[in-house]
């Protein structure tokens, strides 16, 4: 087991030197904790390296709710007045969820090495985002990271929420797509072809809407291995195409114009952006660095072009609401609203008004995607299942005259 000499202060503000055999740093700074010694600093031999560097490679992956969770923790901690420090320590010992037990042992283990905040998150965990950890950076230059914390847990709240309501909004039309989809997958291998059996036995020359009912039922029947790689086909198809910049780059401006889709998506846009970077704003954080920040945020690489764009025009002196016009994309509501704050010298309470409005904008939208998508799919479902009734009853019908 790898050995770590170690200097760490007793009870009694003596300095103690010494010598611990452990797998990795972590573990040397819990047995010093627990002999009720304070760590001053600790080296390892070179026996220890690789297990630090595979200690150091290993990074934990939280989820988003799991970074609200912690944040709000850390938040909580901090505002009752203990150190970082002690925060993270009262969060390690978490056993019921040890994932972000594992995350703040990690940072107290970089704090202790003299790593800022905002960069041990970044070594710790990949899931903490570059405007994450600069916000966080924000607040250690401002000695405002209480504050700065309670904001980020807002933020990542409003951005849950949101995306919470959009997928809500798009559970049930797509139960009643599938149960019509699966409905029709009955009638077209199991009752079509019955029926089929049924009318050859008569001989009767069919009706042509009842010909291509057979037709499509025996496709569906013997070839269906055709279409699921057709569905395969295009599906990885798509997926090549999205990969590469310009696919992806065209295929993030077509949903911005979706019918009903592209309005829901753009306002979830204006409401995101608008909130966070007026928070930013307010915390202290530049113009043109919020912006950046914003830019790299941005998972629509269409949009995301867009905010380069204005970041460009704003460092090169032009106002803020000059550039959001001269790109665009942004409704002139928004931009007479910046331009506004722009005029009185409160920019970041500009932005956290138009965020409140796009909020409320965003909801009507989504009632109104809802409330439209669910008919649609009800209609075409009804039109087909009425076609596939109507051939077959033509059918039947024919069949029986010929009899007759």
């Amino acid at each position: 087991m790898p050995a770590f000499t170690y200097k760490a202060l007793d009870a009694e503000g003596q300095v103690v030197s010494g010598e611990l055999e452990a797998q990795n740093r972590l573990q040397v700074y819990r047995e010093l904790e627990a002999r009720s010694l304070a760590p001053v600093s600790v080296s390892g031999s070179v026996e220890a390296a690789p297990a630090e560097k595979e200690e150091e490679e290993e990074k934990v992956t939280l989820r988003r709710a799991q970074i609200i969770l912690f944040t709000e923790e850390l938040s909580d901690l901090v505002e009752a007045g203990l150190q970082l420090d002690q925060a993270l320590r009262v969060m390690q010992d978490r056993r019921d969820h040890p994932a972000l037990a594992r995350v703040s042992a990690g940072l107290r283990e970089e704090l202790r090495e003299g790593t800022a905040l905002s960069v041990a998150l970044k070594k710790v965990s990949p899931s903490f985002d570059d405007l994450y950890c600069n916000m966080i950076a924000a607040g250690e230059l401002s000695g405002s990271l209480p504050k700065i914390l309670r904001s980020l847990v807002g933020n990542l709240q409003m951005a849950q929420e949101l995306q919470s309501r959009v997928v809500s909004a798009l559970i049930y039309p797509a139960f009643m797509a599938a149960a019509g989809a699966a409905l029709i997958g009955i009638f077209m291998t199991v009752l079509v072809p019955q029926l089929i059996g049924l009318f050859r036995k008569t001989g009767q020359a069919l009706p042509l809407m009842t010909r291509g009912l057979i037709v499509v039922s025996d496709f569906c029947v013997s070839y269906w291995w055709v279409g699921a790689l057709v569905a395969i086909g295009a599906a990885a198809a798509f997926k090549t195409w999205t990969s590469k910049p310009e696919g992806r780059l065209a295929w993030d401006r077509l949903q911005l114009r979706i019918p009903l889709v592209g309005e829901v998506l753009e306002t979830r846009f204006l409401t995101q952006f608008a909130q966070t970077l007026g928070n930013l704003l307010a915390n202290g954080v530049p113009l043109v660095s919020g912006l950046r920040l914003m830019a790299r945020a941005t998972p629509n690489v269409f949009l995301r072009g867009v905010l380069g764009k204005v970041v460009t025009l704003v460092g090169e002196g032009a106002a803020f609401s000059t550039a959001l016009k001269q790109c665009g994309v942004f409704p002139p509501v928004f931009i007479d609203i910046v331009s506004v704050g722009e005029q009185t010298g409160k920019t970041a309470a500009a932005l956290e008004k138009a965020g409140v409005r796009y909020d409320k904008d965003l909801n009507k939208r989504i009632s109104r995607f809802t409330a439209l998508i669910q008919p649609a799919i009800v209609v075409v479902m009804a039109v087909i299942i009425t076609v596939v009734a109507l051939s077959i009853i033509t059918g039947i019908m024919k069949s029986a005259s010929g009899l007759r």
